[in-house]
């Protein structure tokens, strides 16, 4: 399966609608870096054309707003390629939908513990900590995804705002957000946060 993280991922919906199949034999997953687009992970393994029809159609039924239909397609493509991240990511993302965040974060620790260096499903689960008050474990995540991958701007905005509103950090909000906004420039509200927060910082000197 190859996992694909382009400029507009991460809210990506909130399905990892960063996921297509393709059967070939199981390999190491790898992670493709090209900083002026994205990042691509690709991860090989042998699923049959069942299962890849019913992973395409379960990430079409999310895309359309069908959470329990598709949760329940990409559940038994999970027991069919049981070690594969991709699915289990897209699960843990659709349940995070539907408001079950011990669910979703189930299944994006499963996905890491498959492929501890994809980025989407560290920066999923930094909000699903985020959301539970678990802020250290939250930033942790974070970071993690940006060491995979710097000019992921999604964990970028996510570590900035968790700095700035919930870690008091004004030097490591500061720092993200300025990251976050040389990726994505026309961001007129992280604009904003910047000049609050530096006119924050100036009163507290």
């Amino acid at each position: 399966m190859r996992t694909k993280a382009m400029a507009l991922v991460a809210l990506c919906g909130m399905i990892a609608a960063c996921a297509t199949t393709a059967p070939q034999p199981r390999k190491q997953a790898q992670i493709q870096i090209q900083e002026q687009v994205g990042f691509t992970i690709n991860e090989p393994v042998s699923v049959s054309d069942a299962v890849r029809a019913d992973y395409d159609r379960a990430l079409l039924l999310l895309e359309g707003g069908q959470l329990d239909e598709g949760i329940a397609i990409l559940e038994t493509v999970v027991a069919s390629a049981p070690d594969v991240s991709g699915p289990r990511i897209d699960l843990g993302i659709a349940w995070h939908r539907k408001g079950d965040l011990a669910e979703a974060e189930k299944h994006l620790k499963a996905a890491l513990e498959l492929n501890p260096d994809h980025p989407v499903a560290h920066n999923e689960l930094g909000i699903i900590y985020r959301k539970t008050g678990r802020f250290a474990e939250a930033r942790r995540s974070y970071e993690a995804a940006l060491a995979i991958y710097p000019g992921y701007h999604h964990a970028r905005r996510n570590l900035g705002v968790l700095c700035d509103l919930y870690l008091a950090d004004p030097e490591c909000a500061l720092e993200s957000y300025q990251a976050y906004l040389q990726t994505v420039p026309e961001d007129a509200e992280a604009s904003m946060w910047i000049a609050d927060l530096q006119n924050r910082m100036s009163q507290q000197e």
